[in-house]
């Protein structure tokens, strides 16, 4: 007699759910002949009691009494090109080492109520990282962990930051990646867990950020897993004020599949193509498959998963890789894909983030429908591109002019009314991984990127990144002058590691900078202006390497200038046009952090008065000194 179908109903969640006295199971294998579930419940073994019943919608699911937490299990299924074992695609957790089993959890976890509230959009500043190799205090035995981020979060949260943006933590294949080709949507990746039998002192380390908050403890059976991992990290980031954004990958599935994983999932018979693979279509995208939108089973799987990521993990939001990939590749029915996951998650979590990557830049991705997609921001390259123009080209050893007048036009986006809606900085994952583009560091000074040019060029760069409309987002290693590209692979590449021996060491460098760093953060958030919708671009000379930008707060005022300045040299009595008269204070100098506290720094005393000549389309104007290579900011 097959499983039964006692609490079984409509609604059954998919995947494997533990209630009382058992466990339902479900899922979707429409070309099937059979599934059954096997586990240590029923000693891995297939018969009639493992047998599950098929509904109309091709969906099979019984219930199997007397299974318990962290037990093993697989389906089974009998398809018409070949049979054999296949991991859930719900499975909220897998057996170490990778292939393995299933583990089926309990989704509780010790939440802790400490009253965190999401930031306003415009509030945010992203700080993006790999978990894998953020932190990597455990090398060579074993790269970055969950736990090993949650170590750095009284530094994170320190610096400023208001979010960390983890780049894909779904289980994937290879010993190494940068996530996105993953094949276990609901499994966060195991080599991102610390095992049970190492997990005492890293339980330790973690209670003493809850001490220091005064907060229950976790035990060491709460931090079991992968999966409670990642909740730890994210309830001590609440913790700790930041919020927590995924990076997921919806539009393709693989690399490498494997015969156990959600390809070919009802096992069809292959010489049909890939239209038989069930979750795929025939294109391809980077070494996988896009997803078959046009399937309402599709759609609900991924929808499923972030709406799963949003609950069990109380995450705060979400980056969707290559949603033009989504919408060119899986078109007709990207587009109303995108529409039904940016509709279902708004309507349900009204307060996440919903970041898109779509290329090139297309402002209908965050117009509202039924015009647009519905996502809140969206990833921009122009003031990227235009911000590592001018720093590389003020490296060449020569007065050139340079492209200010590009940078300023990059400063808003074309199309966009918000300034929130998009999201900027000079370098990603993307841009500086091992073999591509330099770090800003190196961009400033190729031949030694520790020197005063490339220092001073990086703060320069970093501060437009923070004073500009827009979503600012740090990538690891940036707050503290990282000049070596990046790589995953942390075994071949472990010289591309982020030198944190350098901040624990005293690097006089390091240290100056990062202080740069979070002071403009703090900055920023004392100045409403900063994040606010006003800009206006007041003056800029290519020959002088000179740019100076308005930000205020509409129907408020609240004025500030900022004023950027590339030359090699202090420009004294350089004369700016200010939106009012009388004192202004030089609120913010770049150059103060060269060799902090820089008693020789060159700037304007702490204030400048701006006089009633008019200039610049302002009545007021006033003379100022620019101090080479730096950034200055003026508030009343």
């Amino acid at each position: 007699m097959p499983a039964s179908l006692t609490h079984i109903h409509p609604d059954t969640p998919m995947g494997a759910n533990l209630i009382a006295g058992g466990a339902t199971f479900r899922c979707w294998a429409p070309h099937a002949k059979s599934v059954y579930v096997v586990g240590d419940f029923n000693h891995q073994v297939r018969s009639e009691a493992s047998l599950l019943t098929r509904d109309a919608q091709g969906h099979w699911r019984g219930f199997i009494p007397g299974v318990k937490n962290r037990q093993r299990y697989m389906f089974y299924v009998v398809g018409e090109g070949s049979e054999g074992l296949k991991r859930d695609p719900y499975a909220r957790e897998l057996e170490a080492p990778f292939p393995s089993q299933c583990i089926i959890r309990h989704p509780d976890f010790p939440w802790h109520e400490c009253g965190y509230v999401v930031p306003r959009f415009h509030e945010f500043v992203i700080y993006q990282l790999h978990v894998g190799t953020f932190f990597t205090p455990n090398l060579p035995q074993k790269g970055g962990t969950f736990l090993d981020v949650a170590r750095k979060l009284p530094y994170l949260a320190d610096l400023g930051v208001t979010a960390l943006q983890l780049m894909p933590i779904q289980e994937f294949q290879t010993s190494f990646s940068l996530g996105y080709n993953g094949t276990d949507y609901f499994s966060p990746e195991m080599d991102f867990a610390v095992a049970d039998a190492d997990l005492p002192p890293y339980v330790a380390m973690v209670n003493r950020l809850l001490d220091e908050k005064g907060l229950r403890r976790y035990q060491v059976t709460e931090l079991q897993g992968e999966m409670n991992q990642l909740k730890a990290l994210i309830d001590l980031a609440h913790i700790y004020g930041l919020a927590v954004l995924l990076d997921v990958v919806y539009n393709h599935a693989g690399g490498d599949f494997g015969d156990q994983s959600l390809y070919f999932f009802d096992r069809q018979d292959p010489a049909g193509g890939q239209r038989n693979s069930l979750y795929f279509t025939n294109v391809g995208h980077a070494g996988g498959l896009v997803f078959d939108f046009a399937k309402p089973e599709v759609r609900d799987f991924l929808i499923q998963n972030a709406k799963f990521f949003l609950t069990e993990y109380q995450v705060d939001g979400f980056r969707y890789d290559q949603v033009s990939v989504i919408d060119h590749d899986g078109a007709p029915e990207g587009w109303r894909f995108c529409q039904d996951l940016t509709a279902t998650l708004h309507a349900q979590h009204p307060e996440t983030l919903h970041h898109a990557e779509y290329w090139d830049v297309n402002p209908f991705i965050v117009a509202p429908l039924p015009v647009g997609a519905g996502f809140d921001t969206t990833l921009t390259d122009g003031l990227r591109i235009a911000i590592r123009d001018v720093i590389g080209s003020a490296s060449a050893p020569d007065a050139r002019p340079l492209n200010m007048t590009g940078l300023a036009r990059s400063l808003w986006p074309e199309g966009f009314h918000e300034s929130w809606r998009v999201v900027q900085g000079p370098e990603n994952h993307d841009i500086v991984y091992q073999g591509r583009e330099p770090r800003i560091a190196r961009l400033g000074d190729p031949a030694h990127p520790r020197s005063w040019f490339a220092r001073s060029r990086a703060r320069v760069a970093t501060g437009l990144s923070l004073t500009a409309p827009g979503i600012p987002m740090l990538f690891m290693g940036q707050e503290f002058l990282e000049d070596k590209q990046w790589a995953d692979d942390f075994v071949t590449h472990a010289d591309l590691l982020l030198h944190w021996a350098g901040l624990d060491q005293g690097d006089r460098q390091m240290l100056d900078h990062l202080r740069f760093t979070r002071e403009l953060l703090q900055v920023r958030r004392r100045l409403p202006a900063l994040c606010g919708q006003g800009l206006r671009v007041t003056h800029v000379h290519d020959q002088n390497r000179v740019l100076a930008f308005h930000r205020w707060v509409e129907g408020e005022g609240r004025d500030v200038m900022v004023v950027v300045h590339l030359a090699d040299f202090t420009r004294v009595g350089y004369r700016l046009g200010f939106p009012g008269g009388g004192d202004w204070r030089e609120v913010f100098n770049s150059d103060a952090y060269e060799n902090w506290i820089n008693a020789g720094a060159a700037g304007n005393g702490g204030r400048v008065t701006a006089g009633p000549q008019p200039l610049h389309g302002f009545a007021y104007s006033a003379t100022v000194v620019l101090p080479a290579n730096s950034l200055l900011i003026f508030a009343r």
